[in-house]
């Protein structure tokens, strides 16, 4: 009988034992060894880096659509002409550049008092985005006046779009002087040419008018 119980003595003290080994062990592997979840917690993410995509060389907004609206025009500017560029009046070199379509839109103010009248152009041409660059080159070389010509001239202006330069000429005659101002640039695989003339000019509305027709090129 002793033994006996002295035998249930041990086998629940070896079972106690087993017990508090087995939760010993368990919190160990718990609280010494990583979990998934801290292993989440110790390890930073791996940063995954996704390049931007190239912008496209490609307008996405029609020829008509980037032509200036009459809210684009100080009020006592008047819708002159709009209209589609047509095909045959387009000159065969920049035909074989690829012309695509184009638009032309004119303004007029008019004091008639003061025989004063200026005129607002501009003409918009849609080209492949590997030719445009061309078109700009010679439409500048065919254009811009000599360096030594006293009256025309290059004149500094913002840059817009892509590349982009405008010019001062001068003409004078029976109706007065006559200044012109032009500015050509590029942007994506659009060409614009917007002149201010007349016998008085704003050079700052020409500044303020090519930087939105940049902006509606989109």
């Amino acid at each position: 009988m002793v033994y006996d119980m002295e035998r249930g003595y041990r086998t629940w003290g070896l079972l106690a034992a087993l017990l508090t080994f087995a939760c010993t062990v368990s919190a160990g592997c718990l609280l010494g060894m990583d979990s998934p979840a801290s292993l989440s917690a110790t390890i930073p993410p791996t940063e995954t880096r996704v390049s931007p995509a190239p912008e496209s060389t490609l307008a996405t907004v029609m020829a008509a659509d980037m032509a200036f609206q009459q809210a684009d025009l100080p009020p006592d500017y008047i819708l002159r002409d709009r209209s589609a560029t047509a095909y045959a009046g387009i000159d065969k070199i920049f035909r074989d550049l690829g012309w695509r379509q184009g638009y032309r839109v004119s303004f007029y103010r008019l004091d008639k008092d003061r025989d004063d009248m200026t005129l607002i152009t501009q003409d918009i041409g849609i080209y492949p985005p590997e030719t445009v660059k061309e078109v700009y080159f010679l439409e500048k070389d065919r254009r811009c006046p000599p360096e030594d010509n006293a009256t025309d001239y290059q004149v500094p202006f913002p840059q817009q779009g892509d590349r982009s330069m405008a010019w001062r000429t001068t003409r004078s005659g029976s109706y007065g002087t006559i200044v012109t101002y032009t500015v050509i640039f590029t942007k994506k695989n659009v060409y614009e040419q917007i002149t201010l003339s007349g016998t008085s000019t704003d050079y700052e509305i020409l500044k303020s008018l090519a930087q939105t027709a940049a902006d509606r090129i989109q």
